[in-house]
Order: C-alpha cells, then sequence, then structure tokens
C-alpha cells in the first residue's frame, strides 16, 4: 500500500470533498513493464482540477459572491448584538405563561359556568330529554327518518379543526358503549351541563386558538365542543371513557402513594385470578407520572411483582406500568391467603417510603384485590393506620360470592376507603374507577380548583396525516356547590382544553435562537414537552410508522444525552433559573450526519405550570445577531417579487388569532399590518425589519439570475437546474434555470421536503451544514429524504457571513443543485488531465484497473463509477480502505447514543395441530431464529458500519407483546454504540492513493469484524425509576441511530 498523506490539493480547500483513487491488485503497468502506483502528484492534480472548476460553477449559478459584496455594502448600516441567553429565555417564557394563562382562564369560566348549573338544576328521576348523541347525530333509519338522541346536526369543514366537518354553535354528547344512553343519571347531567355550549362559544371568540373544549362528567359521559361526528369501530364500539384519561384523574385527585395487594391463595384459580389481574391492570390505568406503586400478591408467602423492587415504590409512567403488567402473567395461584402479613407490609412499606422524602406526599392507598377476607384485622389497623387514618383501604371483591363481603366493607369504612364487588371481566372497568371519586373528596371539600397540565401526547383527531400533532391538556375539577353535599365532596366532573405543543413553537423567534439554537420545554417530571430532536412515531419522512409505546415520557437526559451528571435536567425539574454548557453531538439529514457543538443552555420555569423552559444557543457566530434598517417602502417593494417566499411556520403575523385573517399568507399579512389599517393584526415587529433588510439586501440577485439564465449557451453548464437563498429571517428565493417539468428532484425545497426548509425547530439542512464551513466553502452532498430517486442530483451551498470576524453572524446561505451526472462528467473530466507535454496521459480514472471515488465529509460516496454506490457510505463500498483513512486521521470516529430507539421484530406463530410433524417444526423454527437474528443484526448495527470490529451490542432488556390471532409485534430495546465518521478538521479535501492489494481485501474480509464484543453502558439500565415526584424515569436502552453520521 501506498499512502502520502501529504498530498493535499489547496485549491481543493473550497470544496468539501475527498477523492480516493485504488489500484487493483495486479498494478499498473509502466513502459518498462514494472508495476507502479499512481503518482501522488497526478491525484493532486485531479483534485486540484475538479475543485477549481466546481467552486467556479457553484459561485457563478449562486450568486455568493454578488451577495457577499451587497451584505459589505451595508455593513455600516447593521449593529451586531450579542444574544443574552438568559434575558431571552425569561421574554420567551413570560409570552408562554400569558398564552397558557389565557387558555387556563376559558377552563376557569366552564368551572364557574358548570357548578352554576348545577346549583340551579334539580335531580329528576324521570326527566326526557333529547340530546345530540355524538354517534348518532346524522343518523337516519330505514325510513329516513332521524334516530332517537339524533336528528339534523350541521356539520361544516373548518381549517382551524383540520378541515374536519364541526359545529361551531353546539357541542355534541358521547356515552361509552357499555353504558345506557337514557340512565337518568346521565340525562340529568346532560340536561344541565347544556349551560356550558354558551361559554363554550364564548371563549372561542374570547380566544379564537382554543381547539376542543369539554366537560368530562363523573357519571361518564363526555360533551365535546365544537360538535363532532364519532365513529365507532369496525365492530360498532367506541370505547372512549374520559375518566380513564389522564387530563380527568390528574384533575380529579392528587399525586399518591399505592401499595397494590393481590390475593394468589388457592381459591382465586381460574376465572377469579383472571378477573384479578384485570383488575390490577386497570388500576394501573388510573395511575399517571406524578403517582408512586408497588404490587405484592401474596399467599403463606409474599411475593414481589418484580423481586428487585422489594420494599420501595416505582413511578407510574407508561414503561413501568407496561413492564408490571408483564409480571402480572407470572402469577399462579396456590396455598392459603395471609392477609394480615400483606397489610403489615404494605404498611411498612408506605412508611419507609415516605421517611426517604421521595415520590408524592398527598394521598396514600392500599388497593386489596381478593376474593374474601376472614377477619377484619382491626389490630393491623390500629398498630398501623389510627386514629389519623392516612392510608386509605380500597377492597375489591372478585367473584359473585359475598360470604366474605361483609369484612372487607368494614375494612373500607374504618379506614376511609370502598368497597366494591366485581363478578366478572365486564364490571372491571367501572368499578374500578370508583375510588378515584373518593380520593378526590379533600379537593371538593376544600374547593380546590387546582389547574393541572398534562405532558406531550398525540392526538388522534387533529393528525395532518403527515406530521403527528402534539397536544398537551389544560384541565380542571368541576365541584357540587350545593349545601346539602358540599360536606360529602361530590365531584361532578372535569373541563378541559387541548393546547397544541405548535402554539408553544409561535411565541418563539426562531431567527434570535441562530442557526442550530432551539427552544425547549419539559414537565415536573422531566419530560419532554417540546424538543427538536423529539421523535414519537417509527420510522420518518414517508416510512413513518406507529407511536412508540413510550414516546410521551421520553426524559430531557435522553436527548441530552451528553449531560453525565443530569444537572441541566435537575435544575429544571427543580423549577430553577440559571446557564449551564456543554459539548454536544447533533446529528442532522435524518442521523446521517453529525455536528459537534459547544451549546449554552438557559434555563428558567413557565409561572402558573408545572413547565420548564430551555434555550439551548450555540457559541460563535449563534451567539450573535444583527440589526439592519431600510425603508418600508424599499423593502416591501423588494418583498413582493414573486419569487420571495417566507417560512411557513415562522410567525411573523399571527394569522390565527382571528378568523377573518385566518386566510392570509405571512407576506399579504405584513404588508396589511405594515399599512396600518388592521389595528387587530399582532405582528413581530423587529422580525418584519430584519425581513424588509434582508429582502432589500438580495433582491439583485434576481436580476443576476435572470441575466444568467438569458446569457446562458445552450451546452454550458446545462446540469445546473436550481439556484437558491436562504436568509437568517426565513427569507427564500428560487431561481430555475431549466422548466419545472424538467427538474430532476421535484421535492426540492417544497413542504415534502422536511429537511430542505425552514421550519418551526430548524433551518434548513444545507443552511446548517454549509454554516459550520469555512465562508465561501461549498459543501456538496446528496439529498436523500425520498429515497434512491432523489439519488441523481447534487446540492452545492455556501453561506454567507456578515463580517470578516469569528463573532459575525451568517446572514444567508446560498446554494445549487445539478444533475449528477453533470457533476459526474466534470469529475471523470477532471481525472483525465495530466502533466505529460504530449497531453498523452497513461493513467486515468477510466482504467478498468482503477477504481475511483469521490466522497463528501461525512464519507458518503458522491461519485463512483458503479452508481449503485452513489449515496452509500464508502466503509460499506471499502471498508478496509475506511479503516485506513480512520487511522491516517483524515476522518474520526464519534460515538453517539440513541435513548429513543425501539426495534419492532416481526414474529410469526401457526395455531396448527399437526403435532406428528413437530420435529420438522421445530427445524424450521430454528432455522426462521436464525435468519430473524441475521436480519436484526444487520438493522440495528446498519451496513454502513457493520465492517468495524468496535460496535458493540447489548442485548434485550426485556421485551413485550401485543396480543394478535396468527402473529406478534415484539417491542425489543437494545444498547449500540454507534460508529459515526467525520472529516478531520485539518482536511476539508484529501487526494489519496492506495494500492487494492493491501488495502482492499475482498468482501468476506471486510465483514471479518462482525463478531460484535459485548459492552455495557453505565447509564438507567434497569427497567423501571424509583424516587421523589419529579424523578428520573425508566430507561429504555440506547441504540444505534440507522445511518452513520460524521461531523466536518
Amino acid at each position: 500500500m501506498q499512502v502520502d498523506p501529504r498530498t493535499v490539493s489547496p485549491r481543493a480547500r473550497c470544496a468539501r470533498l475527498f477523492l480516493v483513487c485504488l489500484t487493483l491488485s495486479s498494478g499498473v503497468i509502466g513502459v518498462g513493464g514494472s508495476h507502479q502506483s499512481i503518482p501522488p502528484s497526478v491525484v493532486k492534480l485531479w483534485a486540484s482540477a475538479f475543485g477549481g472548476e466546481m467552486k467556479s460553477i457553484s459561485a457563478k449559478y449562486s450568486g455568493s459572491q454578488l451577495l457577499q459584496k451587497k451584505y459589505k455594502e451595508f455593513e455600516r448600516a447593521v449593529r451586531v448584538e450579542e444574544i443574552n441567553g438568559l434575558q431571552l429565555v425569561k421574554k420567551l417564557a413570560e409570552d408562554m405563561e400569558e398564552m397558557f394563562d389565557k387558555k387556563a382562564q376559558a377552563m376557569k369560566r366552564l368551572v364557574d359556568a358548570a357548578e352554576e348549573a348545577h346549583l340551579q338544576h334539580e335531580e329528576d328521576p324521570d326527566l326526557q330529554y333529547e340530546y345530540f348523541n355524538a354517534v348518532l347525530i346524522n343518523e337516519v333509519d330505514k325510513e329516513n327518518n332521524s334516530v332517537e338522541l339524533g336528528g339534523r346536526f350541521l356539520l361544516q369543514s373548518n381549517d382551524h379543526f383540520n378541515n374536519l366537518p364541526v359545529n361551531l354553535s353546539l357541542s355534541v354528547v358521547q356515552v361509552p358503549t357499555n353504558m345506557y344512553n337514557k340512565d337518568s343519571a346521565i340525562v340529568n347531567g346532560v340536561y344541565w351541563s347544556e349551560a356550558l355550549n354558551k361559554v363554550f362559544v364564548d371563549n372561542f371568540e374570547k380566544d379564537p386558538s382554543l381547539i376542543w373544549q369539554y366537560f368530562g362528567s363523573a357519571k361518564g359521559f363526555f360533551r365535546q365542543y365544537p360538535g363532532i361526528k364519532w365513529k365507532p369501530d369496525e365492530h360498532g364500539v367506541i370505547a372512549f371513557d374520559c375518566r380513564n384519561r389522564k387530563w380527568y384523574i390528574q384533575a380529579a385527585t392528587s399525586p399518591k402513594n399505592v401499595v397494590i395487594l393481590v390475593d394468589v391463595s388457592g381459591s382465586m384459580k381460574g376465572l377469579r385470578l383472571t378477573i384479578a389481574r384485570q383488575t390490577v391492570s386497570s388500576i394501573l390505568d388510573t395511575l399517571g407520572d406524578d403517582d408512586f406503586f408497588n404490587i405484592i400478591a401474596y399467599n403463606e408467602e409474599l411475593h414481589y411483582v418484580e423481586k428487585c423492587l422489594n420494599g420501595t415504590l416505582v413511578q407510574a409512567d407508561v414503561t413501568n406500568k407496561d413492564y408490571f403488567r408483564l409480571r402480572l402473567d407470572k402469577l399462579f395461584a396456590k396455598g392459603i391467603g395471609m392477609l394480615d402479613v400483606a397489610l403489615t407490609e404494605a404498611f411498612n412499606l408506605l412508611t419507609d417510603f415516605n421517611q426517604t422524602g421521595r415520590g408524592s406526599e398527598c394521598s396514600q392507598a392500599i388497593m386489596l384485590v381478593t376474593d374474601g377476607a376472614v377477619d377484619t384485622y382491626d389490630a393491623v389497623f390500629a398498630k398501623y393506620n389510627w386514629p389519623d387514618r392516612k392510608v386509605r383501604i380500597f377492597p375489591y371483591l372478585i367473584g359473585r360470592e359475598s360470604a366474605f363481603a361483609d369484612n372487607l366493607k368494614w375494612m373500607a369504612c374504618a379506614n376511609k376507603g370502598y368497597f366494591t364487588q366485581i363478578s366478572t371481566l365486564a364490571d372491571v372497568q367501572e368499578n374500578v374507577m370508583e375510588y378515584l371519586h373518593v380520593l378526590s373528596r379533600p379537593k371538593v371539600i376544600d374547593q380546590e380548583h387546582d389547574t393541572v397540565w398534562t405532558e406531550a401526547y398525540i392526538d388522534n383527531t387533529m393528525e395532518d396525516g403527515r406530521d403527528p400533532v402534539l397536544m398537551t391538556t389544560v384541565a380542571m375539577p368541576v365541584f357540587s356547590t350545593k349545601n346539602e353535599t358540599k360536606n360529602r365532596g361530590i365531584l361532578l366532573g372535569v373541563v378541559g382544553t387541548d393546547v397544541p405543543v405548535s402554539e408553544l413553537l409561535k411565541t418563539i423567534p426562531k431567527y434570535k435562537l441562530g442557526i442550530h439554537g432551539y427552544a425547549f420545554a419539559i414537565t415536573n417530571n422531566g419530560y419532554i414537552l417540546t424538543h427538536p430532536d423529539l421523535r414519537p412515531l417509527y420510522g420518518d419522512g414517508k416510512k413513518r410508522g406507529g407511536r412508540k409505546p413510550s414516546y410521551s415520557s421520553v426524559d430531557l437526559s435522553e436527548v441530552e444525552w451528553e449531560d453525565r451528571d443530569d444537572a441541566l435536567r435537575n435544575a429544571m425539574v427543580n423549577r430553577k433559573t440559571g446557564i449551564f454548557s456543554m459539548e454536544v453531538k447533533k446529528t442532522v439529514d435524518k442521523g446521517k450526519r453529525v455536528l459537534v457543538l459547544h451549546n449554552d443552555y438557559y434555563y428558567t420555569d413557565i409561572k402558573g405550570t408545572p413547565f420548564s423552559l430551555g434555550v439551548a444557543l450555540s457559541r460563535g457566530h449563534g451567539k450573535f445577531f444583527f440589526r439592519g434598517n431600510v425603508t418600508v417602502e424599499e423593502g416591501l417593494h423588494d418583498l413582493e417579487h414573486p419569487d420571495v417566499e417566507l417560512a411557513d411556520e415562522w410567525t411573523y403575523c399571527n394569522t390565527d388569532e382571528y378568523p377573518e385573517h385566518r386566510y392570509l399568507s405571512q407576506i399579504e399579512a405584513i404588508k396589511l399590518y405594515l399599512s396600518g389599517h388592521e389595528p387587530l393584526l399582532q405582528c413581530d415587529k423587529e422580525l418584519i425589519q430584519e425581513v424588509l433588510f434582508d429582502a432589500v439586501v438580495t433582491a439583485p440577485l434576481e436580476a443576476y439570475w435572470t441575466s444568467l439564465v438569458l446569457n446562458k449557451s445552450e451546452n454550458s453548464d446545462k446540469g445546473v437546474e436550481i439556484a437558491y437563498l436562504g436568509s437568517r429571517t426565513g427569507l427564500s428565493r428560487i431561481n430555475l434555470f431549466v422548466v419545472p417539468d424538467e427538474l430532476t428532484n421535484q421535492d426540492f425545497l417544497t413542504a415534502e421536503d422536511k429537511e430542505g426548509v425552514f421550519n418551526a425547530d430548524h433551518f434548513p439542512l444545507w443552511y446548517k451544514r454549509a454554516a459550520e464551513q469555512v465562508p465561501g466553502t461549498f459543501v456538496y452532498s446528496l439529498p436523500f429524504n425520498s429515497g434512491s430517486e432523489n439519488r441523481s442530483v447534487v446540492l452545492a451551498s455556501t453561506a454567507i457571513q456578515l463580517l470578516d470576524e469569528r463573532r459575525s453572524p451568517i446572514a444567508a446561505a446560498v446554494g445549487i443543485q445539478m444533475k449528477l451526472d453533470f457533476f459526474k462528467k466534470k469529475f471523470w473530466t477532471a481525472s483525465r488531465q495530466c502533466a505529460a507535454l504530449d497531453g498523452k496521459c497513461s493513467i486515468n480514472c477510466d482504467d478498468e484497473n482503477i477504481n475511483c471515488y469521490l466522497i463528501d465529509n461525512n464519507g458518503f460516496v458522491l461519485v463512483a463509477e458503479d452508481y449503485t454506490l452513489t449515496g452509500k457510505f464508502f466503509g460499506e463500498a471499502e471498508g478496509a480502505v475506511m479503516n485506513k483513512l480512520l487511522q491516517m486521521g483524515s476522518f474520526k470516529r464519534v460515538t453517539l447514543y440513541d435513548y429513543q430507539a425501539v426495534c419492532l421484530i416481526y414474529s410469526e406463530r401457526s395455531d396448527s395441530a399437526h403435532t406428528l410433524l413437530d420435529p420438522y417444526f421445530a427445524l424450521l423454527a430454528v432455522a426462521k431464529w436464525i435468519l430473524t437474528e441475521l436480519i436484526v443484526f444487520l438493522v440495528e448495527f446498519n451496513l454502513y458500519s457493520w465492517w468495524h470490529s468496535d460496535l458493540t451490542v447489548k442485548g434485550p432488556l426485556w421485551c413485550s407483546r401485543s396480543p394478535a390471532a396468527t402473529s406478534s409485534w415484539w417491542w425489543w430495546t437494545t444498547s449500540v454504540t454507534a460508529a459515526w465518521w467525520s472529516r478531520s478538521p485539518w482536511t476539508p479535501w484529501r487526494s489519496s492513493i492506495m494500492n487494492l492489494s493491501s488495502a482492499r481485501g475482498s468482501s468476506s474480509r471486510r465483514t471479518e469484524g462482525a463478531r460484535i464484543p459485548v459492552t455495557r453502558s453505565t447509564r438507567r439500565r434497569t427497567p423501571w425509576s424509583a424516587g421523589r415526584l419529579g424523578s428520573h424515569p425508566v430507561a429504555r436502552g440506547n441504540a444505534a441511530l440507522p445511518p452513520p453520521a460524521s461531523v466536518p
């Protein structure tokens, strides 16, 4: 192997590319018949020629030099300011507090109206009242007459509600399928709650940004505004019960510590144990992230469902509850039940846990699931619970027999609890819910109308088919205020409204956060409310799948994982205000590339909510902002150019506030605002001033690009298709050098190209990558956003810096899109050059004994003779060569962790009863297992880095399976350390020569590193979490991001 690491092309530094030429084992035969390698000077010449020509073409058609010159001309008219991150995050928190308070005030008006309406209502057991049932509206019978509780209900599509047909004047009522629509309690509740319709409408008029408003009754019905038709599933069932929802449970009760005792004595065999398991599972459904619990099974002995958690409680997050549900299947009945021993253990457990200062310190309860008790065990209660009775007892009698019911009823009454009998599986859901009303009594008696906010969740109704719509819910309890029932503490229900997380993003001035900056928010438990790296769904783009099982409880430390000591997370959970700094590795291009940044984090709490807000600013150009100044007339003139676009998801003007503004584009709204004729239109005056400045400075590009089109000869640079510009204010300009139908990549710079346009939480990918290079340096890449068909174009982009100094902010980025064939031809032409005086070159990339690769600064192949290698990671094509480049320091390895990764493994099962063929089925199963393991291996370690022997993997922590008739989905978490590759900072372009006989090796040699040594990560290895309210959540493992990334 002959490698000369010093052969670097000076001119090639203008292009972020890497040229590798490999000679086959036979060598290149010279004139004298001896073997020779490619001279370094030849490769250097190729690199220099190609780099120089590509820079010239890119600069010419992008107009980068012109734009740099124009910003220089305005240099004295701008003022550069360093961003005060702490002041910025406090201002953003105040804006969000104001927005959240508007929602809370709307709920308070609903609470007042509901309590007044109930106060004025006299219960009538014979009341007959026809209401609009959400399922039956607009339904007709065979004779075309409206069905009972249906009737004609006007519905019209409304863009504010995702174009769903709604009624903005009336609400509808949904009743769970297992309840009678015309039950007296429901009819009376529906009747008096009709008074909420007026308040619903008034709230929407006062705050047009509101979406769904609703009232969930303790009786089970659900009133929703605006009215919308509900559709049952394929079985004609609507399983929705508002009382099971987190917003209802959190508003109705206080945080609680719960110990669940399950009788597994011999009398619990069969159906009773099945009902008991379902009862416990339903109890777990009623616990939220602020609650703590444990489950103890008892007979002659005590059996903690999870042996590792003896003597403690764990946080009731989704993952912990699912894990405990799996453990319930391991219970079996035998022996006799020693309830006194179990009760003693439960009391001691609650006492010891409370002394640790962890968990919730509001309510405590023991849930007893049994088929009977032979004693009242008053001695146990006298010792541990009387006279204060701080722990409530909730017995659930399993089965139809009531011989031992009296003792259980006594326990409940003597300990401020509630007795329930569950005879069948159908009784479980309704009866389990009763304990919530008991736990709500202290709040009702004290008239504590606490406002609660939920963690983020995906709303099915508002999902737009492309992106998940994350919501948080604000809710408040509604109490009975009648004098005769006030002391009994009767909960009437809970009111609530959904708040899209996108509403928070609208308050964030992205232009002030810089190219790599972002804002994020977390709950009091450390769970992410919004963060640009939150990935709630499987897959990405068009391959996006369903929701991940724990998407709503992703902890901040699982995204900002470089914070090893959780200093940032803990400070935010404790609602502090401060600053934190650390080096981070941020992936871009769907995880294929990585940027190493030094971020400063500024954080504070959002008052009136359980949320904390953080802002991350990257050091360098990300900490500076500049203000320009032009006249309104100049700015508007240049802003109205037809090729000018503004970022769709940025808020220049709030067009959602009033219905008459919703049909305005941002440019139209800006014009209306500046005209002064629309005082109700709220706009960001500072952002508008800066976008007008950018419009004026960048306007000459339009004339420049037009002149290129007019003067372009038929065969001159015909491969350049698009020139584009993006500015710091979200302004974009696009120029086509070909007709739209002839564009090779139709999705580029459209809404389908999510990574390539300005979004609410990030700048375009080409903008971010260009900003991290030396100004004037073009960075080249293939777009991967839509699959292999888009590998036929190459993007070249460069950043425009305002000043020639380190503190200068990036003003804009420009670039071009060109055909890959055009790019490839230029490379092949350059490779035919040599220093021979006669012009006859004996060596070039057309030689069948030479393989030439052009790879970008992240190790992806841009040009190769084998077209199928285009866009692939170079390590996949030439693993041994990539190893050598790594050893030379041309690339470096970056290790990342993905704590959100969950692998789906599909496994088929057969219900065949052919027992005589069992041995053959066993052999087949072994073969399938081997194949499955091989596939999982490839998926987990990705083809881009599987050849490298330093990968590490840990097996599954645990798995859960959803029931299916003939197949099962397995959720599998793994721990994988991924190899990511990056260019060394001192070699922006590198030309190397390698003799393939010693460096390349065969394909079999490239897979020798496939035996993976097992290692263990030290972070969050247990599938549970125990701690105080707001403690660290469950670890779901860490897995490799699918493709390799690298840092320039």
